[in-house]
């Protein structure tokens, strides 16, 4: 077939709110995908036939599940507290702005309880938007770069690029 590639679309650790791009687990394989041991099997035999290994990469956003984002709704003071996209309430106490998901149209801002704001979710509401502009998160998120091509991976698509910074 002349098949050069294998392009896996995300095999991470996902409750599947958006077909495993509502990520929980950036270093894991999800169950319903096999094992670590299963995907370093294909990356090996994949590897062997001259095919190269791509993962699709989502760094926009996480799971409002994943540990990152339940440590940044605990408090406004702790270390990861802007590691998401947070904005006060507007004076009226509704969203900050009129910016609107893409996927649904209607506001993309969620109100949060425990800390009195709102996080941005550009897509769908159980996937709040990193911050891009946090050097922290970044870092997290290059190690885990990192760590999939010391896996042996060839490459990565990166899903959702263009919204990757907000103001």
């Amino acid at each position: 077939l002349g098949v050069d590639a294998i392009w896996l679309t995300p095999v991470f650790v996902s409750p599947m709110d958006d077909f495993g791009y509502d990520v929980t687990g950036e270093r894991e394989i999800a169950p319903l995908f096999g094992t670590r041991e299963d995907f370093t099997r294909l990356v090996d035999l994949a590897h062997r036939r001259g095919i190269r290994v791509i993962l699709d990469m989502v760094w926009n956003h996480t799971s409002d599940q994943h540990r990152w984002f339940v440590e940044s709704r605990a408090s406004r003071a702790n270390p990861k507290a802007d590691w998401y996209v947070w904005a006060d309430p507007a004076e009226d106490g509704g969203p900050p702005n009129n910016w609107r998901s893409s996927f649904s149209g209607e506001s993309a801002w969620h109100y949060d309880e425990t800390r009195q704001q709102y996080y941005y979710a550009n897509f769908i509401a159980s996937q709040p938007d990193l911050n891009w502009f946090n050097d922290d998160m970044r870092d997290a998120v290059l190690d885990t770069a990192r760590y999939w091509l010391e896996a042996g991976i060839d490459g990565m698509r990166l899903g959702a690029g263009n919204f990757f910074c907000h103001h």
